[in-house]
């Protein structure tokens, strides 16, 4: 199985449960949990086996005159999953400071001899995307991409929310819309490289069948400060068994990280 992002990722859209169910967008803080300079850094493995590194980067620039961020998620195999695969997966994401909306991403795909680029842009006022490779796409209000959706639920404010209450995006991914939910679990103590850290427990809502034994088996854990960093992703998949994508470095974070004791 190839270790890089865009795997794991089409894993897991492919699995979201859609069934309908109360759902909502809560609201999304000032932005205080990043900024320009950040670099996130991740390991991805498949039991014991190291199958490649996932970087998260974000920086300031100008998109038609207005100031925005760049954020870029690069998946790369290392070691022999690299000398097998020779993967490299690019997601680019230019968008607003205060929505946090899109306005254009770039996806640029080289897995092996298999190679894919695309840029789409989004019309904010009339809720279309243009895709170089699909054409135009009537999509819904406040959809989101893959990059831009990782910062966005960085954002939001989890002090509004109750355990069980279920969070609602759409993502625009590979020319398709998808809606995305997740379920606040409440909070955890998890155990990481740098130490222990209390999180924010997140279960993106899958379908059980095939690909998951348990509603629970794909889960996301959030720093419970005011970085909320992404520190462990963990999926537990039927065909290929337990997939952790582990936060192994931080650089430039906007706020002190808080490590606790033992509770």
């Amino acid at each position: 199985m190839k270790g890089h992002i865009s795997l794991i990722i089409l894993l897991l859209i492919s699995a979201l449960w859609t069934k309908g169910q109360e759902i909502f967008t809560p609201p999304l803080k000032t932005i205080s949990a990043f900024n320009a300079g950040e670099c996130l850094t991740y390991q991805i493995r498949y039991g014991f086996i190291v199958g490649g590194i996932t970087t998260f980067t974000i920086t300031d620039e100008l998109y038609n005159g207005i100031p925005v961020f760049h954020a870029r998620a690069i998946g790369e195999t290392t070691g022999m999953a690299n000398t097998l695969y020779g993967v490299r997966d690019v997601y680019e994401s230019w968008f607003n400071k205060d929505t946090n909306l899109p306005y254009k991403q770039i996806r640029d795909i080289k897995e092996g001899h298999y190679t894919k680029y695309n840029e789409v842009t989004y019309d904010r006022t009339n809720n279309t995307v243009n895709s170089k490779l699909s054409g135009v796409h009537k999509v819904p209000e406040k959809i989101l991409d893959l990059t831009s959706t990782f910062y966005y639920l960085r954002r939001i404010d989890f002090s509004k929310m109750n355990e069980g209450d279920v969070i609602f995006v759409n993502m625009f991914f590979a020319d398709e819309i998808f809606p995305f939910r997740l379920r606040y679990k409440g909070k955890e103590l998890i155990k990481t490289k740098f130490g222990k850290i209390s999180c924010i427990k997140i279960c993106p809502v899958v379908a059980v069948g095939r690909m998951f034994k348990a509603q629970d088996d794909l889960t996301i854990w959030f720093s419970d400060d005011e970085n909320h960093l992404p520190v462990l992703v963990k999926m537990d998949i039927s065909v290929v068994g337990s997939v952790l994508l582990k936060l192994v470095k931080y650089d430039n974070t906007v706020n002190q990280m808080v490590f606790r004791q033992e509770e």
